[in-house]
């Protein structure tokens, strides 16, 4: 038995298994390093672009920019939200709300910022194909509107069959459709009316979105003691402690979608604004609005008390946000006034 032993043994290579762990262990800690740094590179925010230089370059693009350098009415917004769902698919790590694997599935500040562009892109394309495309209530809808609308509202959690990339991206198509009939490279040509009641009621979503954030803002620090209403419909709703980063980049994502789609409106509604005397009005809520953009540098989104020792990152935000609810308000009562 022992002769056989001894044969088997110098058969047999020996393995030495402290060597193998200290392989797999490196290999784990060099995966690890390589996801924690395309994960920070992937949850870099981006930048800020002009509306108008953007959609210039689309329409020169495809042609249909003229000698006089001027877009079609309602190009400019139009662009823009083409543009912002464009961001959304081609940034670093594209759309990572829907992703499987790390570090996107492990990631929940990108998603979150993801959700709030996603919210505004939606509303203004609901606002495009009810409202701004429309004369009247019983005109015909859009025909490219009526499909990029229902793509752009599709599971933000799909990643196959069909991925969520893939249905915004039709719908992006349709719109750039519609932007190709609104420049008049068809016989088909789209419509779009800058009227003050179609701008109000666009508006009035904007101001229900951002009421809500302030509100989800502001809850991140409501005092426990304090006494607590009992009316189901009255009842505050703490923020969980582990939601507040979240909704500090959804509201980020919102500001950030909203300052582009405002400095549109500006552009294709000017005339409108102008003869209501609601420029400084719109130009007061954009400003408050890129406040809230400007450089996070904690580490971590900070939870202190409203007048502690620690800042409070979701009192700031919700204080932009909800400061410019209340220039949105304004805005909207000067353009119903006649």
């Amino acid at each position: 038995m022992s002769r056989l032993t001894n044969k088997l043994q110098g058969v047999i290579p020996k393995v030495n298994l402290s060597g193998m762990g200290k392989g797999v262990a490196i290999v784990i800690l060099a995966l690890l390093v390589i996801l924690s740094v395309l994960g920070m590179y992937w949850s870099n925010e981006p930048d800020a672009f002009d509306v108008v230089a953007s959609a210039k370059e689309k329409a020169a693009s495809q042609g249909y920019l003229n000698n006089s350098k001027k877009l079609a009415a309602g190009y400019t917004t139009a662009s823009t939200l083409h543009t912002m769902v464009e961001t959304l698919l081609e940034k670093p790590g594209g759309f990572i709300t829907n992703d499987i694997m790390p570090p996107g599935l492990i990631m929940d500040n990108m998603p979150a910022w993801e959700f709030g562009v996603l919210v505004q892109s939606r509303d203004l394309a609901r606002a495009f194909r009810k409202e701004f495309s429309r004369s009247q209530s019983q005109s015909t809808e859009d025909v490219n509107l009526k499909i990029a609308e229902p793509q752009f509202n599709f599971d933000t959690k799909s990643w196959a069959l069909p991925s969520s990339e893939s249905e915004y991206r039709r719908g992006n198509k349709e719109l750039m459709a519609y932007l190709d009939r609104l420049a008049g490279a068809s016989d088909s040509k789209a419509q779009f009316y800058a009227r003050a009641d179609n701008l109000s009621d666009w508006l009035s979503d904007v101001s229900t979105r951002l009421g809500s954030l302030s509100q989800r803002l502001s809850a991140s620090v409501i005092d426990e003691s304090a006494q607590i209403d009992t009316d189901e419909n009255n009842r505050y709703v703490r923020t969980p402690w582990s939601k507040i980063d979240d909704v500090f980049y959804e509201a980020r994502g919102t500001s950030w979608a909203l300052v582009h789609i405002l400095r549109a409106v500006e552009v294709d509604f000017y005339n409108i604004l102008q003869d209501k005397n609601a420029l400084v009005s719109l130009r007061q809520i954009i400003r408050e609005l890129e406040a809230t953009q400007t450089s996070v540098w904690s580490p971590f989104i900070l939870n202190g008390s409203g007048f502690g020792l620690l800042a409070n990152h979701s009192l700031v935000m919700a204080s932009y946000v909800a400061r410019a609810n209340t220039a949105i308000i304004d805005l909207r009562r000067l353009l119903e006034q006649g």
